[in-house]
């Protein structure tokens, strides 16, 4: 049948460039404002003049993603395939099931793909083959799968090799650049916790042998809310910086070392006025915290598998909450005596 005589709707034309929205839109997610909304439609989209042997490259309907994509595809003439990921992205999609062989061959029917390609060839991203399996994909919708490079960027070069990758384009990597843009969203999203944690903090600060002390309470309870503050910073940004750096292997680990070092550094060099049991509550209490926070840079990365993340947190976890609720228990006492 020839292409130019069928009478379908023309999927919707997207640009390779960005727009201000966009550039808004991101800044936006990355400090984690309204990130599980920020999606596209499923479905096929065209990037310049495609054809009938034109690319199809295959991504998550979360925006970023796909932005990054088309941005990565400028110059080229290529159609975007884009699954039901309910605004997750490739790694993480792949991972829960969403990014996986049955949508995947559910969007190449749903669009009708075979009215827009004359080939049989889908290009999905290397950190979405957990969840894809090549031969039922070509089983069910006669398309083979190509497994791409690890970032958007190196598509282009990908496909001009012949679809080749080099060792560079199908590395997994976590440099600083990656992991300062996490910061960004582990600092926003641990701000409602933060400032719970104050809160408790605050009212354990004004127990006394005597009763309670609402003076003592704002003194001693800003004295803490530093500490914290402190903690903080070492878990979601100084541990992420210095990353390479740490001991350990686990995220968690590195964070741990991180919280310790850093209030190790504000006894010697700040207030040394506190008691041997506060010294020691703050200890653990920043220890813990530091380790939490650069944790959750284990599943927000690709640096770990996903097996690998649950074995850290079947560690970790249970060291962080001991370790939390000890240096509690350590302030109270303190405050008693």
């Amino acid at each position: 049948m020839d292409f130019s005589t069928l009478t379908v709707v023309s999927p919707p034309e997207v640009k390779s460039s960005w727009s201000l929205e966009d550039r808004l839109g991101t800044l936006r997610v990355r400090f984690s404002i309204g990130r599980n909304r920020y999606r596209v439609k499923p479905g096929l989209y065209r990037l310049g003049r495609p054809g009938k042997d034109s690319e199809v490259i295959v991504t998550a309907n979360y925006k970023l993603s796909f932005d990054q994509v088309r941005r990565s595809l400028s110059g080229l003439d290529a159609w975007i395939l884009v699954l039901e990921t309910y605004g997750i992205n490739v790694w993480c999609a792949a991972g829960k099931g969403t990014f996986g062989s049955d949508e995947l061959i559910r969007q190449v029917r749903e669009t009708q793909l075979t009215l827009y390609v004359s080939h049989r060839r889908l290009i999905v991203p290397q950190l979405g083959a957990p969840g894809v399996s090549a031969q039922k994909v070509k089983e069910a919708s006669g398309f083979s799968v190509r497994f791409g490079p690890v970032r958007s960027e190196d598509i282009k070069e990908y496909i001009s090799a012949n679809y080749k990758k080099d060792e560079a384009a199908r590395t997994v990597k976590f440099e600083f650049k990656d992991r300062l843009i996490l910061t960004a969203v582990e600092l926003a999203n641990s701000l409602r916790y933060l400032f719970v944690a104050f809160i408790l903090l605050l009212l354990l600060s004004g127990i006394h042998s005597e009763g309670y002390s609402f003076v003592l309470m704002w003194k001693a309870g800003l004295n803490s809310g530093l500490y914290l503050l402190a903690a903080y910073i070492s878990g979601a940004f100084l541990a992420p910086f210095l990353l390479p750096f740490l001991p350990f292997r686990h995220f968690a680990g590195k964070g741990l070392v991180a919280g310790l070092f850093v209030f190790a550094f504000i006894m010697l060099f700040g207030r040394t006025d506190i008691s041997i049991l506060s010294t020691l509550a703050w200890f653990l209490i920043s220890g813990a915290i530091s380790s939490y926070l650069t944790m959750n840079f284990t599943g927000a990365s690709t640096y770990t598998s996903l097996s690998g993340v649950r074995k850290e947190m079947g560690i970790f976890v249970p060291i962080q909450i001991v370790f939390a609720l000890s240096g509690l228990v350590l302030i109270i006492i303190s405050n008693l005596l």
